[in-house]
């Protein structure tokens, strides 16, 4: 049975850090590409960024680019996002989920949820 499981979220300041862990488990590694997505209230929900641990195939969404990295313990099973320089827009309940990527229509690699295996969710709050 596949299960991911988050962890890490908090309440931190503007400018602060945090990393949030996905565990993985229920399936061969690699065989998924882990991504992590969130939904802020009366939002949609939202891809952040993605990576395919076989390949190292990686997306981040633009308003995060040079402030998150996503990374993959191959050992332990796990998908990181590090988080850093965080405004109060990022404030959101961040879920992982299993992703396929592809090429939109300009060429550019993005991904999406698929196969419908998704974390509880861990809460983000950014905030003086």
């Amino acid at each position: 049975q596949v299960q991911l499981v988050e962890s890490g979220g908090g309440l931190v300041q503007p400018g602060g850090s945090l990393r949030l862990s996905c565990a993985a488990s229920g399936f061969t590694w690699n065989y998924y590409a882990i991504g992590w997505f969130r939904q802020a209230p009366g939002k949609e929900r939202e891809g952040v960024s993605c990576i395919s641990a076989g390949d190292g195939n990686t997306y981040y969404t633009d308003s995060v680019k040079g402030r998150f990295t996503i990374s993959t313990d191959n050992v332990k099973n796990t998908v990181f996002l590090q988080m850093n320089s965080l405004k109060p827009e990022d404030t959101a309940l961040y879920f992982c989920a299993t992703v396929s990527f592809y090429s939109d229509r300009d060429g550019r690699t993005n991904c999406r949820a698929e196969h419908g295996y998704w974390g509880q969710g861990t809460q983000v709050t950014v905030s003086s």
